[in-house]
């Protein structure tokens, strides 16, 4: 099953991702100025999966990617793919697992080690 995965971007933005059961990225959304903003629009994507609009495209590159649009506003765009029929695996398995998968949320800026730990962790790696 994917997830949404909820993050901080470099403007100490809030954006959340669409990662498949494997670890891959599918989309990406766009910013929030708040974490819980991007709580509430995952929980209405996933009740309104039935709305969902996939734009697909393909890039000067000769890439393909898609907007999602969830009624008439642009939500999120997806990684790049290498042929159509990826990107519409990439949408399937959104439509499949999203509306049952789980939140996770990284965008603390906290060490997933106390400091004392990784500093241990540092110590013991140079060895």
């Amino acid at each position: 099953m994917g997830a949404f995965v909820i993050s901080k971007r470099f403007n100490d933005e809030y954006k959340f991702t669409f990662t498949s059961r494997k670890g891959k990225v599918i989309f990406t959304s766009l910013s929030y100025e708040l974490r819980f903003e991007c709580e509430e629009d995952i929980e209405k994507f996933k009740v309104n999966i039935d709305q969902a609009k996939f734009l697909k495209f393909k890039g000067s590159g000769g890439k393909y990617f898609f907007k999602l649009m969830l009624g008439d506003v642009h939500f999120a765009t997806s990684r790049k793919y290498s042929t159509e029929l990826l990107l519409q695996k990439g949408i399937k398995e959104i439509v499949t697992y999203s509306p049952k998968s789980e939140i996770l949320d990284f965008s603390s800026s906290e060490s997933i080690f106390g400091d004392e730990e990784f500093e241990e962790e540092m110590e013991e790696a140079a060895e």
